[in-house]
């Protein structure tokens, strides 16, 4: 999909850009036409300006690209581009350099917003727009961008059928190999000998084995950059079974997972200075004579003890054992990426994922690289009081709460517990998914705040 980016193109039809009550911003020979059609330039709105009449004339001469109401932000305004890709016929187009939008996010955005998942379609789409490259704008890196975020929707587009653990380790072979990664894998009882018990206990009843994969790139000298990503292929809830209705969309809750290999491609395909780890743990919560049971008291790797107050609280289970493992290391940052909780959706809804963190320096970081680039995210307080109420008679910890109050705040204290030597933690409680469609995309699987982590990365780590 990105070869509908050019690198020049010098028959391209322009493309103005104007906000609201702006329209006298354009061409004069422009005006009338959008005024007797009442194009009043909202947000996203795609107008085509008719080409003259006469011999050999064809198809409009060019097109208009609303940027809607002030009070946006210049990097959403850019995105919006995205409209361009969904709109426009077939042809070469190129943006105003006028409009002043980003050109490394204008030219993103109409890559992002030509995304399809066609995999299991029978006719391929027609071709559709093209974009010339604005001017000024690092076509390397847009592209980069573009396939990293491509790859997180295509992995949670696919249907569990073809993506099971075993399914999720060959995405992580497929892009080490891209990138000159190492990877390793502790697979089924292996797992109960590499000390990593939760990870082994969610995931056995699966007729694929559980596994926990482990990529490393980058010079072993250089500061410590771990990811891990919740990699549950598929989410009945296990004995505490959801309702049908609450499984349609639980082939995402690898959500974690996908996220964090598109942020690692990002790193590796940047280049950037650091040594990355990717752990992701790779289950599917199913039923099964052996499935865990609530009530269980699960080792962790850390060696505390959990009750399993509700085993449709799995993904900090893996989670845990994986971050204990991380933490080993004590790197500079340790980020963990997951599809946790609904009570993160019902505080913030589905585009606004929320972070955890107690590092004052790196939430300023995410928060304003946030902003910049309208990669949203919010942070969260990780209100220590509430840790009260993961309190269990029998065990060190329960896995859930009894009043099922805060609930993505108990989830993120209850990963905290399990994080204590890395320099900086922060945890985020991503959707993974995009309800309805938007100008950077379809419906569908989503990437969510990657971007926006990548550069706080590249702002610490890149050479100068």
């Amino acid at each position: 999909m990105t070869d509908r980016l050019l690198s020049a193109s010098l028959n391209a039809k322009p493309v103005h850009a104007v906000g609201e009550g702006e329209l006298d911003r354009l061409p004069a020979a422009a005006r009338p036409w959008l005024e007797a059609t009442g194009f009043a330039a909202g947000a996203g709105a795609v107008a085509l300006l008719p080409g003259e009449t006469g011999a050999g004339e064809t198809g409009p001469a060019g097109a208009v690209l609303g940027l809607g109401a002030g009070g946006s932000s210049a990097a959403q305004r850019a995105l919006l581009a995205g409209a361009l890709a969904q709109a426009l016929p077939e042809g070469d187009w190129a943006l105003d350099a006028a409009a002043g939008l980003d050109p490394d996010l204008a030219a993103l955005g109409f890559l992002l917003g030509s995304y399809r998942f066609e995999r299991y379609l029978s006719k391929p789409a027609k071709p559709g727009a093209r974009l010339a490259l604005p001017a000024g704008a690092d076509e390397a890196f847009v592209r980069l961008a573009a396939e990293s975020v491509f790859l997180v929707r295509d992995l949670i587009n696919t249907p569990t059928n073809d993506l099971l653990p075993d399914g999720i380790e060959a995405a992580v072979r497929r892009v080490a190999a891209e990138f000159g990664a190492e990877v390793s894998v502790t697979e089924g009882d292996a797992l109960l000998a590499a000390n990593l018990p939760m990870i082994h206990a969610v995931g056995r009843a699966s007729s694929v084995a559980p596994r926990l994969i482990d990529l490393t790139w980058g010079p072993v000298d250089a500061p410590r950059v771990t990811l891990v990503g919740k990699g549950v292929a598929f989410d009945t809830g296990g004995l505490d079974i959801k309702p049908a209705s609450g499984m349609l969309l639980m082939k995402k809750d690898m959500g974690g997972a996908a996220n964090v290999l598109g942020l690692a491609r990002l790193v590796m395909g940047s280049k950037l200075p650091v040594r990355l780890r990717v752990l992701i743990p790779a289950v599917e919560n199913a039923i099964s004579a052996n499935s865990f049971r609530p009530g269980d008291i699960l080792r962790s790797r850390l060696g505390k003890s959990v009750e399993i107050g509700n085993t449709d609280a799995e993904g900090r289970l893996i989670l845990a054992d994986a971050l204990a493992l991380a933490d080993e290391e004590a790197p500079e940052i340790l980020i963990d990426m997951a599809t946790l909780t609904g009570a993160a959706r019902v505080a913030l809804g589905p585009d606004l994922p929320p972070f955890f963190t107690d590092d004052e320096t790196l939430a300023g970081e995410i928060a304003a690289a946030a902003v910049a680039l309208h990669d949203p995210l919010w942070r969260l307080p990780l209100w220590k009081p509430y840790a009260r109420n993961l309190a269990s008679k029998v065990a060190d910890i329960n896995n859930v709460t009894s009043d099922g109050f805060a609930g993505s705040v108990t989830a993120a204290l209850f990963l905290q517990g399990f994080v204590s030597k890395a320099q900086a933690w922060a945890h985020f409680d991503v959707y993974g998914w995009r309800p309805q469609a938007g100008p950077t995309g379809p419906a569908g699987g989503e990437a969510q705040g990657i971007r926006a982590l990548f550069q706080v990365f590249a702002d610490r780590y890149r050479r100068s």
